[in-house]
């Protein structure tokens, strides 16, 4: 009853404030936004509360900086870019300077704790040295050859010959999650869940595992964070779902880490050759921190790579030209050995960046301001707000991509002519720097697994387009809706047809 009294109240104090200053309906792709005194832009970011990424992006579109401002309740402030120089600023040149902060870590450590993508300084560095050694090219031709390869061959391929022998209808998305979860915790954790199983079943640690992410999300996004605070304190609401949930997923990672301590004690002499033992024998083996670890680690294996192939997936079925030039790739490719093979897929990876450009696994990373700066485009930041780059705005700015950027042109990222101009069929790479593409993030957090993601995602391109067409079983012009919490999803998933190619 207390909780409704405090709550209520500013609820209706709020709700009057937005229908008194908007007295007409503001349009939801307004490139600017007004700010009003002790409410700042709350009109507005209500009007877009469904939409966040695609608005927010639309004022960084409609900035002549690709900078925006918004003023948020009672002087929070929020700063959104998609300038590279500002972006270069951010992660690398004053990369003291903008940390994960008190406000993320608050928010998001009742899931995360002190894990990689929530830590700062010592603690930080200390994950990330360990991890390092995951990711030598001795490690990633494990991952293909083994890892990725077993997991594809005896059970993706076989569930989606099932599929399309049955001619049913499958969400994608969910299958790919499953596909890149086995694959990350068989790598860094030495330990197989084997949710790619043939029966797809509903498991407990995934429903908890996606609601966990949602509302530890919403919490950031939240214009009053004493509500939330309020619900964790009496344990109601979404505050009650997300502390069953959490516990949960931690109960998964915990167990992961019991079996592999036990592993260790049994056989003292065994290899350190996965990232979770490594953590464990080097003088850091609290529980509670390690299992942090696993926790991120299984949001960066799980949602980025499996986001990434889904919004693949999808553009290829809108782009028939572009799946006949990759399927014309992996012909050439079959007598190559598995490693090679998909490393020197050069038109499918530039594919891949091409897709990932619009529509990127993290398409808005945030960081807090520790001291007053100035950005590269004259933009003043103060102590304590949030300052936030933003891939998905970036990937739509007809100043970095021209004003073809609604294009999926794999092209962008490929040279292909001889000297005298006549066009070649041999592609090579030509990427483009991190602070225009920041898809990976880049300065001293640059993503580590950028590599692993790549080998990943292309063996799984080659091994299903191979065999297999993937056709969306949606509702003619019916488009799926981007949506983001850590990492981008394809609202309600992607339904699909499977089709067998015909063979020659």
């Amino acid at each position: 009853m207390f909780v409704f009294q405090v709550l209520a109240p500013l609820s209706l104090f709020i709700l009057s404030l937005f229908f008194i200053i908007s007295r007409k309906p503001k349009p939801k792709r307004s490139s600017t936004t007004k700010s009003y005194p002790i409410i700042g832009s709350t009109p507005a970011i209500l009007a877009n509360k469904d939409r966040p990424i695609q608005w927010t992006s639309d004022l960084i579109q409609g900035s002549p900086t690709a900078t925006a401002v918004v003023d948020r309740f009672m002087g929070d402030r929020a700063i959104l870019t998609g300038n590279p120089a500002n972006v270069q600023h951010i992660l690398k040149n004053q990369f003291p300077t903008y940390q994960k902060g008190p406000l993320f870590k608050e928010t998001l450590f009742d899931l995360l704790g002190n894990g990689i993508f929530n830590a700062d300084g010592d603690t930080w560095k200390f994950q990330r040295q360990v991890a390092s050694h995951e990711f030598n090219t001795k490690c990633l031709r494990k991952f293909v050859e083994t890892v990725v390869d077993t997991e594809l061959s005896q059970r993706l391929i076989p569930i989606l010959e099932a599929v399309a022998a049955d001619k049913k209808v499958v969400d994608l998305q969910d299958i790919l999650q499953r596909f890149a979860f086995d694959n990350i915790c068989k790598i860094a954790f030495g330990y197989d869940p084997a949710y790619l199983s043939p029966s797809l079943p509903q498991e407990q640690f995934a429903t908890s595992f996606e609601e966990a992410v949602m509302i530890s999300c919403k919490r950031v996004r939240t214009l009053l964070p004493l509500t939330w605070k309020i619900k964790r304190a009496f344990g109601i609401g979404s505050e009650k779902r997300l502390k069953e949930s959490v516990s949960q997923v931690r109960q998964f990672a915990k167990n992961i880490v019991k079996e592999k301590k036990k592993e260790l004690a049994e056989k003292s002499s065994l290899e350190t050759g996965d990232l979770l033992s490594r953590f464990l024998t080097s003088g850091h083996s609290d529980e509670d921190f390690v299992t942090d670890i696993v926790i991120s680690f299984i949001v960066a294996g799980r949602d980025t790579t499996s986001a990434a192939l889904t919004w693949f997936f999808w553009l290829l079925s809108k782009n028939p030209q572009v799946e006949e030039e990759i399927f014309e790739e992996i012909a050439e490719k079959s007598e190559t050995p598995v490693f090679e093979e998909v490393k020197d897929m050069v038109y499918t990876h530039a594919s891949l960046c091409e897709s990932m450009r619009l529509y990127p696994p993290v398409p808005v990373d945030g960081k807090y301001a520790t001291r007053d700066d100035v950005l590269p485009d004259g933009t003043r930041v103060r102590k304590g707000d949030r300052v936030s780059y933003h891939p998905y705005a970036m990937g739509r700015l007809e100043m970095l991509w021209g004003s073809d950027w609604a294009d999926f042109k794999p092209e962008r990222w490929l040279d292909g002519r001889s000297p005298d101009g006549v066009e070649e069929k041999k592609w090579s790479f030509v990427g483009k720097d991190p602070y225009t593409y920041p898809v990976f993030q880049a300065g001293p957090r640059v993503c580590l697994g950028k590599d692993m993601a790549f080998l990943q995602m292309k063996r799984v391109v080659l091994g299903v387009l191979r065999r297999f067409r993937v056709v969306p079983a949606m509702v003619d012009g019916v488009e799926p809706e981007f949506v983001s919490y850590l990492t981008a999803k394809m609202k309600g998933g992607f339904p699909v047809r499977i089709e067998e190619r015909a063979t020659s």
